[in-house]
């Protein structure tokens, strides 16, 4: 099993993976946007592999929606 991706992330490893900073990432997660667990007694942050996929495919579901929107105002001028 050492070939198969993890289940859970951590915050560094998501900013990784979203090529953004971790701060970012934590703010995701704070507001909800990016569903995480709090473990141990340090209350370290965890994302789920399955609740990062969910997240970028919502995000490029919302970006569509956005790109639709524009083309159409653009048709309209």
């Amino acid at each position: 099993m050492s070939g198969a991706a993890p289940r859970f992330l951590t915050l560094a490893d998501v900013a990784e993976v979203l090529n953004v900073t971790v701060r970012q990432v934590y703010a995701l997660v704070r507001t909800g946007d990016l569903r995480g667990i709090q473990i141990g007694g340090r209350g370290q942050w965890r994302i789920e592999s399955v609740e990062l996929e969910d997240y970028i495919a919502r995000q490029y579901a919302r970006t569509q929606e956005l790109v639709s929107e524009q083309q159409d105002v653009d048709s309209e001028v």
